[in-house]
């Protein structure tokens, strides 16, 4: 019997110049590394003001964070998964910069990483953490880039995810 491959519907936005950010095919191919249902995601790269708003209403944090998903429909029973995936770019910039990252590299993490969230992966706890990171880990590899959580990269500190709109 022929396994089904999951379709991703990827619709990307671009709020901030996107000279030097990644194209959508390339997003196209990370995300879909991810998927074990059906998804239709909205991935949006945005500036600071735009992060800090959104981080400020959906998480009450008055500052700018490197990515935010939102989850709209877990992908269980006919749907498949529905969300969002906001990108900061100067956050992005800076955290690739201070981490010795490739621009390309740490964006493929973050697209790894917001769509593992989708999925109902989180990393609130060491347990969950450690699962997370391993799969992210295993994904990254399969499309060559380099551990993110190796020697130079920063640990992910836990944070909480939106559910509902």
């Amino acid at each position: 019997m022929k396994r089904h491959r999951a379709r991703l519907t990827l619709t990307v936005q671009y709020a901030v110049a996107n000279a030097d950010l990644p194209i959508p095919a390339s997003l196209r191919r990370w995300a879909r590394a991810t998927l074990s249902r059906d998804a239709k995601i909205t991935l949006r790269f945005v500036g600071e003001a735009e992060g800090r708003a959104l981080n400020r209403r959906y998480r009450q944090r008055d500052r700018a964070t490197n990515v935010l998903a939102f989850v709209y429909h877990d992908g269980h029973g006919t749907r498949g998964i529905d969300g969002d995936v906001v990108l900061c770019v100067p956050v992005m910039r800076r955290e690739a910069e201070e981490q010795g990252k490739l621009l390309t590299a740490h964006s493929a993490h973050l697209v790894v990483h917001a769509m593992l969230h989708l999925q109902g992966y989180d990393h609130e706890h060491a347990g969950e953490a450690a699962r997370m990171e391993a799969r992210e880990v295993s994904i990254l590899a399969r499309l060559g880039f380099p551990n993110p959580y190796g020697a130079a990269a920063v640990t992910v500190r836990p944070r909480a995810r939106r559910t509902t709109r």
